[in-house]
């Protein structure tokens, strides 16, 4: 059982060696990694082995955690209730300035400098609570999303709970998706979605088509669906088709940063999102995960979405929204208190 596993994570995290714990979306399996140095490796060409831990930049080096060691645990998922407290006041730094890219934002989008662009901010906080114990509640309020803890001395420890999938690639066979558009959850009912959020998630979706078609002639495309992830619904498209023996790198190049945590065009977006974040995003709206495992078959990465980052008795919360045409900055800055709610429940409850 998993409680039984979690001395041997804590003593190797605070032994400052490498460790990577998770769980993929829907299994009550967790899955650690251990690294027995702690050496810095960095990913050349993505054709290694082990747990891969890439940035935003796409010029930055991405991590791999080397598989020295492998465990598997079932993990039973608690029934967890939290208060349901008015985080406003710690959430709410950096209103104003948020506000104010976001109009920026707008205004470049209805002066057809692009179509959309994805913007965020940091929000820090006091934490005390163990990381293993934050992460414990991560497992059990994000069963449809993949959630990790992962730690290397060099680079810091993070801990997140992401509900997109980058790719998954088995043999021959792609499966990706395109996930945009945020609603809270106040029912258990599929909410109603409005023309901004289906502009954004068919944005997304003609992107990723686009990028993928010269690799994958035979690209199939689903249907639109509303998926839950902790307190939120997003809309959800699988894609898929037949890559034969293309190289992970061409696949991750063609996808990474997609419109969902960039914008679209993507050059443009980014653009201004280096002149106005203010901010690095370092790993939050990255990707991770499995990279060449099962004999080198089987690659399984995520786009890096809730997440914190620890760093002595503080947390690091990364948040963001997409912004079009149709956004209004007051709603997209509520988006962004709504969205931190629950990693700050995994902090104070």
């Amino acid at each position: 059982m998993f409680l039984e596993h979690i001395g041997i994570i804590e003593t190797h995290w605070k032994s400052e060696l490498p460790v990577v714990v998770y769980r993929k979306p829907n299994t009550n399996e967790v899955i650690s990694i251990f690294q027995h140095d702690s050496t810095l490796h960095h990913i050349n060409d993505f054709s290694e082995k082990g747990f891969v831990f890439a940035p935003y930049n796409k010029k930055a080096p991405a991590v791999l955690i080397s598989a020295d060691k492998v465990y598997s645990h079932e993990y039973q998922i608690r029934e967890y209730k939290f208060d349901t407290p008015d985080f406003g006041a710690i959430s709410g730094d950096g209103r104003e300035y948020h506000i104010e890219i976001v109009n920026r934002g707008i205004k470049e989008i209805k002066n057809n400098k692009f179509k959309k662009v994805v913007l965020s901010r940091k929000i820090v906080v006091p934490n005390n609570s163990s990381p293993i114990q934050i992460f414990r509640k991560v497992l059990d309020s994000y069963p449809d999303a993949f959630c990790y803890f992962w730690y290397h001395p060099k680079i810091g420890l993070w801990i997140g709970a992401t509900p997109e999938l980058l790719f998954l690639k088995q043999n021959s066979t792609l499966v990706t998706m395109s996930l945009a558009g945020t609603k809270k959850s106040t029912t258990p009912d599929k909410p109603s979605w409005g023309t901004k959020e289906k502009e954004e998630q068919d944005m997304v979706t003609q992107h990723i088509v686009q990028e993928l078609r010269t690799y994958v002639p035979d690209l199939s495309i689903g249907k639109v669906n509303s998926v839950k992830a902790g307190n939120l619904w997003h809309l959800r498209t699988k894609i898929w088709g037949t890559v034969g023996d293309l190289e992970l790198k061409s696949i991750i190049q063609a996808l990474h940063p997609t419109p969902a945590i960039c914008g679209f065009p993507v050059t443009e977006a980014e653009a201004f999102i280096n002149r106005n974040e203010n901010y690095d995003r370092e790993f939050y709206t990255g990707f991770l995960g499995e990279l060449n495992i099962d004999n080198g078959k089987t690659s399984h990465l995520f786009v890096n979405l809730r997440c914190m980052q620890i760093k002595e008795d503080s947390a690091f919360l990364y948040i963001g929204g997409g912004i079009t045409a149709n956004s209004n900055a007051q709603q997209e800055w509520i988006e962004t208190v709504d969205k931190s709610e629950t990693m700050l429940n995994m902090i104070f409850n």
